[in-house]
């Protein structure tokens, strides 16, 4: 699996456009929101625009800031393939309990 992570909360609008032609156009498998360790993570309308533009070509991975598992709710339905979490555990207790 290609996969590259776009720190996208250093990146303005057209960068993050740019970044996924550039992926798009290099056959990358999937993009990943950011490494977590930023003090942005993972944003919904990163995801819905990296979905939008990219439809089937590409995966996303959201990753950074997923504590909850109304957040993880709110990126899957954004269109996230993916998830990078250090909390799955409780987000998992989480859903149970709702």
């Amino acid at each position: 699996m290609r996969k590259i992570i776009v720190e996208t909360g250093f990146l303005n609008l057209k960068e993050k456009e740019t970044a996924l032609k550039i992926l798009l156009d290099t056959g990358m498998e999937f993009i990943k929101t950011s490494t977590g360790f930023n003090t942005v993570g993972a944003r919904e309308e990163d995801v819905r625009l990296f979905k939008s533009l990219g439809g089937d070509r590409i995966k996303v991975k959201a990753s950074g800031g997923i504590k909850d598992y109304q957040t993880f709710l709110r990126m899957t339905r954004a269109g996230a393939d993916r998830i990078g979490t250090s909390s799955g555990v409780s987000i998992v207790e989480e859903s149970m309990r709702t």
